[in-house]
C-alpha cells in the first residue's frame, strides 16, 4: 500500500472524469454520498487498509458508517445510493455507482479492491469495473 494518499481533489476529479459529471459539486455529491453507501458494508481489515489508501475526507466518511448486519446485494446497495440521491433512477444510480467505485482499483491497488470484494456478495464486481471473481469449477 502506498504510503501517498490521492487528495480528495484528485478522488473527486476521477469520479468526474469517469462519470462525466459537469461540476466538480455533482461528481463530490456522488462521491459523498457512495462512500457512504460502501462504509455500511466493509469491515474488519479491509476497512482500515481503505481508510488508509483514501483522501482522510473519504476516510472519514467511510469510518463514520456502522456496517450492516447483512450486506446488500448489488441491486439493493444501488437502490439505496438511489434512494439517497434526489432524482436519480435505478439506472442513473447504477452509472453513479460505478463512476466512484471503478475509480478505486487504480486508487487504491487491486489487491485491497479485490480484498473488498471477498466480503461483498456477487455482483459488486462489475460495479468496481471488474471482472466477476468466481470459483473454479471442481
Amino acid at each position: 500500500m502506498s504510503a501517498n494518499r490521492p487528495s480528495w481533489t484528485d478522488l473527486a476529479e476521477a469520479v468526474q472524469d469517469a462519470g462525466q459529471y459537469v461540476t466538480a459539486a455533482e461528481a463530490e455529491h456522488v462521491l459523498r454520498v457512495v462512500l457512504s453507501a460502501l462504509g455500511d458494508h466493509v469491515t474488519g481489515e479491509e476497512r482500515v487498509d481503505l481508510a488508509r489508501a483514501l483522501p482522510e475526507e473519504a476516510a472519514r466518511i467511510i469510518a463514520s458508517r456502522i456496517p450492516l448486519n447483512r450486506p446488500l446485494s448489488a441491486p439493493e446497495f444501488v437502490d439505496t445510493v438511489a434512494a439517497r440521491i434526489d432524482g436519480a433512477t435505478p439506472a442513473t444510480a447504477r452509472w453513479h455507482v460505478s463512476s466512484v467505485l471503478s475509480v478505486l482499483p487504480e486508487l487504491v491497488g487491486d489487491e485491497l479492491v479485490d480484498r473488498v470484494l471477498t466480503q461483498l456478495p456477487s455482483g459488486y464486481a462489475l460495479l468496481f469495473g471488474k471482472a466477476e471473481l468466481t470459483p473454479a469449477a471442481a
